[in-house]
């Protein structure tokens, strides 16, 4: 056996024998074909013998014993891997300018400042000084600083951001001696159950790692690209335990040799701090998206221009197909888009399911060049991960019961056709009226069943004990997904303020500015496809 195959097997020894220790299992006196934790020798695992401390009928519960040998060798492969990635890993340090607007408290209180800072993660990409780390993390910055291990800092540019994967990259002039990449697997040979480590600044606290497993596969993420109702869906992110906390994003979560499968990203929790399920962005991802920001600041996203939904079997049978039958329902499809050019149709009726209209009768996507589409994310994926802008697809459908097959060539995801990000209904000064919402696009009133060329602001939130409250406005109840986005959809539509038309947020908040708290103005509203009008009293901005 040589000296790599013998580590990996003490490597490996230890972790059972340590899961065997704490759950103080009955006796154990081999294992057969355990496989290691890298692909490389997976399929090559000898037998591996574990020893115990021999027990009685009297005695079952007796504690096992751990060869130290083996212990000592789990300590030291994973000291390795620290000491191999984590000079390449950074500490990030950003400032940002914020918007201040909190009531004043008299001449004695010194004042707020327009700044703040935050802290992130990054990881060493080249020589040339690119660092990868999380949108999020440099968003909106003013300055960012990068700390390597040593504790030297310099100052970054930023070269590229793509807020629909959540990357970016930033780039510093440092010694060579400080630039040392890491090396990036392919993410596609993850399993459940492989180790996984995380290195990275929680609550800056630098060149911390973690250790866990890799706890599922296959998640998806919303992006902050927040639109009208949500934001666009990063598929395929890998789900662990190891320990993540504010601070660990953009960095690196790494395999058994000590490898980059994925950038630290996300958290569930409801206190804000690590409860064992940390999202990762996946390294094939990161391989498509951080060339193209390195040599254009930007990433193209595949378009196919089609708002949709996984089948439900309720929907299966108001359309007479098997009750099992799986897809993804075609809703609308974008004028102009690569979906109309391929002649994909979408929904022409609407039923209700449990209270809720649901369009249904569209085509029914099976797959996408030969690979299963059951659910919208499995499309998403392919479509992030196997294409790009210009790529001809083949689509199976269901069309009417029968199946056929259309070609689709895949565009850019037009700017144009992204809903804006809900925003206050307010500008600085003017009148309250307390809404967030944004501007109506055809795929949006399509899904409401409107006229695809109606205009004006779709309600998404209204604010508690605002005016927008006590008149009665109805925020948005339904999601539904665009272009891979969650949307939420069927809130008021306010289209006219007093007489004057609102074609979007930008008009709705240049006419609530003519009007002083205290006004009275009368909204003209669609709700549920019927025009009402609702008179509010405008209020000052709390």
């Amino acid at each position: 056996m040589n000296v790599d195959k013998r580590n990996k097997l003490l490597f490996l020894s230890a972790l059972v024998m340590i899961a065997l220790v704490m759950t103080a299992c009955a006796p154990l006196t081999a294992i057969a074909n355990l496989p290691f934790l890298n692909s490389e020798t997976k399929n090559n695992a000898p037998n591996v013998a574990v020893e115990t401390v021999p027990q009685s009928p009297q005695n079952s519960n007796s504690a096992l014993t751990v060869d130290p040998v083996s212990v000592a060798a789990l300590e030291g492969t994973l000291g390795d891997i620290y000491r191999q990635v984590n000079p390449s890993v950074v500490n990030i340090q950003v400032t940002t300018k914020v918007d201040v607007n909190l009531p004043s408290f008299g001449e004695n209180h010194p004042p707020v400042p327009d700044v703040a800072s935050a802290l992130g993660s990054g990881f060493v990409w080249d020589s040339a000084g690119h660092i990868v780390t999380n949108n999020h993390v440099v968003a909106d910055a003013t300055s960012i600083d990068v700390v390597f291990n040593d504790g030297t800092s310099y100052p970054a540019e930023l070269v590229g951001t793509d807020v629909d994967s959540d990357l970016a990259v930033i780039k510093v002039d440092a010694p060579a001696d400080h630039l040392k990449p890491v090396v990036v697997a392919d993410s596609k040979d993850v399993q459940v159950g492989d180790l996984a480590i995380a290195i990275g600044n929680p609550y800056g606290l630098g060149g911390t790692m973690t250790v866990g497993i890799i706890s599922a596969l296959g998640r998806s993420l919303q992006s902050d690209n927040t639109t009208v109702t949500g934001s666009y869906t990063i598929p395929d992110i890998i789900q662990t335990d190891a320990a993540i906390n504010p601070g660990n994003s953009g960095g690196v979560l790494l395999n058994a040799g000590g490898q980059v499968i994925g950038v630290t990203a996300a958290i569930e929790s409801p206190v804000r701090a690590n409860v064992g399920i940390g999202f990762v962005i996946p390294s094939d991802i990161v391989l498509n998206v951080v060339p193209e920001l390195i040599s254009k600041g930007t990433y193209e996203h595949s378009y196919l221009g089609i708002s949709g939904g996984t089948l439900q079997p309720a929907m299966a049978d108001a359309m007479n197909l098997d009750h099992n039958q799986r897809g993804i329902l075609v809703s609308t499809v974008t004028k102009g888009s690569p979906a109309e050019k391929a002649g994909l149709k979408g929904s022409d009726k609407a039923i209700q399911i449990q209270g809720v209209d649901v369009n249904v009768g569209g085509d029914i996507i099976t797959a996408i060049n030969g690979q299963p589409t059951p659910t919208f994310d499995d499309l998403v994926s392919y479509l992030a991960s196997s294409t790009k802008p210009g790529d001809t697809v083949t689509l199976d459908i269901l069309r009417n019961g029968k199946t056929m097959q259309v070609k689709a060539t895949l565009e850019a995801r037009p700017a144009s056709n992204q809903p804006q990000p809900p925003t206050s209904a307010f500008a600085s000064g003017s009148a309250y009226l307390g809404i967030t919402g944004g501007s109506l696009v055809p795929e949006i009133a399509k899904a409401m069943n409107l006229d695809s060329n109606q205009s004006g602001v779709l309600v998404v939130a209204i604010a508690k004990d605002s005016p927008a409250s006590e008149a009665g406005l109805q925020g948005s109840t339904e999601t539904i997904t665009i272009n891979g986005q969650e949307i939420k959809i069927g809130g008021d539509v306010i289209t006219k303020i007093n007489d004057t038309s609102v074609d979007g947020i930008q008009s709705l908040r240049q006419e609530l500015s003519k009007y002083a708290p205290g006004d009275k103005v009368t909204l003209t509203i669609l709700r549920d496809g019927k025009e009402i009008t609702v008179e509010v009293t405008l209020a000052e901005k709390p």
